[in-house]
C-alpha cells in the first residue's frame, strides 16, 4: 500500500479537531438562563456574574479576580493598571500574538527573548541580559499550562524594581506548590476562550493581589465609570455578559473530572508513542498538578525520517486537525520583524521549538481508540519518504 492508499484507508470519517470545549450540563445552564429572562438583567455586574466571580475566587482560591469579556482585554488593562505608559516589555515570541498585540496596543515595545533549553517557557537569563533603563515589566507566558520559573522572574523584579504580570491563559487547573498558577507576579491573566480547558465560549479573568488593583480594574472595564454620575478616568468595554458568567458557573463543577480524563489520554498517548523514535513528549512538570490543556510532540526530523510540517500536512489529510502552537514565532511575524524599533536578539531555542512542535488532539471526550489510531498513524508515516 502506497501513501495515498493509506490516508484513503484510514482517515476519519469527521474531523478530530485538537481540542473541543467542554460544555455545561445543557439542563443546569438552563436552569440559570431561566433567572436572566426573569430579571431582563444581562450585563453590568448581574446576579450570575456576581456568583461567578466568587465561585472562581474559592476555587482558584486567590483574594482577587475580576471578570472580563476576553483575555486579551484583561492583559491589556494588567499593564494600565501598573501605569506603565512609555517604554518595553521583555517578553517571549512562543506565544499567541495576543500577548505581544497588547504590548503595542499600550504604545509600548515588545522586547523578544528566548525560550528555556528543554522546555517553551521564557529564559530568566535572556531576560536579565535583556533588562535596560527602558524595561517597564516583564510579561511571561505560562505556555501548555507549565510553570515557568516563577522564583527567578521574582528575583529580577525585586533585584530591577520591574513587574512581572504572567499570560496565565493556558494555566487554569494547572497547581504549582500547592498554589493555583495565574496566583503568581504582580498580576496573571487568565482566558476562558473556547479552546481552552475552561470556557465562557468568549471570557477572561485578572487574578490580582489587593483591592485597590481590582476596583481599578473594575474601573477601566468599565469606561472609567465609578457610578451613575462619576467617571474617574479613562476605561474601555470590556465587561463579561451574564450569559457568559451563567455559562462559566456552571461549567465550573466539570473541571476536575475534565482534567482526569485529560490525564489518562496524555498518559495513553505517551504509552503509545514511547518507542517511536524522533518523537518527544512533554514531560510533567514537577511539584506541579499539571491541567494537561495541551498535548505538544516534538519531530525530530533526522530520527523520525520525515518532518513536522510533513507529518502536519500528513494528519491534516487524515481529518486530524493538529496544530503548530506555535508557529510562527511572534518576533517572525512580518510587522514586528520589520519593526527596525525592536531588539533583534537571538532566540535560537524558540527558532527550533517553533519548527518541531505539533499539538495533538486534547480533549476530555476524545475517544481513547482515536487517540490509539492517532498514534498509529504517527508511527506508520515515517513508511513512506518526505514529498
Amino acid at each position: 500500500m502506497d501513501l495515498e492508499g493509506y490516508i484513503e484507508k484510514e482517515r476519519f470519517a469527521e474531523a478530530v479537531y485538537v481540542t473541543r470545549p467542554m460544555m455545561p450540563a445543557e439542563a443546569e445552564y438552563n436552569a440559570l438562563l431561566s433567572n436572566i429572562w426573569k430579571t431582563l438583567w444581562l450585563t453590568n455586574e448581574a446576579y450570575w456574574h456576581q456568583q461567578f466571580t466568587e465561585a472562581l475566587k474559592k476555587y482558584l482560591k486567590v483574594s482577587e479576580l475580576v471578570l472580563f469579556c476576553n483575555g486579551t482585554i484583561a492583559l491589556l488593562i494588567a499593564l494600565k493598571i501598573l501605569d506603565i505608559e512609555d517604554g518595553e516589555v521583555i517578553t517571549t515570541p512562543f506565544t499567541f500574538p495576543a500577548t505581544p498585540h497588547i504590548i503595542c496596543w499600550n504604545g509600548l515595545k515588545p522586547v523578544f527573548c528566548d525560550i528555556q533549553p528543554g522546555g517553551y517557557n521564557l529564559d530568566p537569563q535572556k531576560v536579565e541580559e535583556a533588562i535596560t533603563p527602558n524595561t517597564r515589566a516583564i510579561l511571561p507566558v505560562h505556555v501548555y499550562g507549565t510553570p515557568c520559573d516563577v522564583d527567578a522572574f521574582s528575583n529580577l523584579s525585586k533585584k530591577y524594581s520591574i513587574p512581572v504580570i504572567y499570560d496565565s491563559a493556558h494555566t487554569f487547573g494547572s497547581w504549582y506548590r500547592g498554589r493555583s498558577l495565574c496566583d503568581y507576579g504582580d498580576l496573571s491573566v487568565l482566558s476562558f476562550h473556547a479552546t481552552k480547558l475552561f470556557t465562557t465560549a468568549e471570557g477572561g479573568a485578572l487574578v490580582c493581589h489587593n483591592q485597590e488593583q481590582s476596583k481599578m480594574a473594575y474601573y477601566m472595564k468599565n469606561f472609567g465609570i465609578a457610578d451613575e454620575e462619576t467617571v474617574v478616568g479613562v476605561g474601555i468595554n470590556g465587561k463579561m455578559n451574564e450569559l457568559s458568567s451563567a455559562f462559566g458557573l456552571a461549567s465550573l463543577s466539570k473541571v476536575t473530572r475534565e482534567i482526569q480524563k485529560r490525564k489518562l489520554l496524555y498518559q495513553l498517548y505517551c504509552d503509545q508513542l514511547r518507542d517511536c523514535a524522533g518523537i518527544c513528549t512533554v514531560s510533567e512538570p514537577e511539584d506541579c498538578d499539571w491541567n494537561y490543556a495541551y498535548f505538544p510532540v516534538e519531530v525530530d526530523k533526522e530520527k523520525y525520517g520525515i518532518s513536522r510540517n510533513e507529518l502536519f500536512k500528513r494528519l491534516r489529510r487524515c481529518n486530524v486537525i493538529v496544530r503548530k502552537y506555535f508557529y510562527p514565532l511572534c518576533n517572525r511575524i512580518p510587522y514586528y520583524a520589520g519593526r527596525k524599533d525592536i531588539p533583534k536578539i537571538p532566540t535560537p531555542v524558540a527558532d527550533k521549538t517553533a519548527e518541531r512542535v505539533l499539538c495533538l488532539p486534547m480533549y476530555g471526550d476524545l475517544p481513547h481508540e482515536y487517540a490509539i489510531k492517532i498514534c498509529e498513524m504517527i508511527k506508520t508515516f515515517p513508511k513512506w519518504a518526505e514529498v
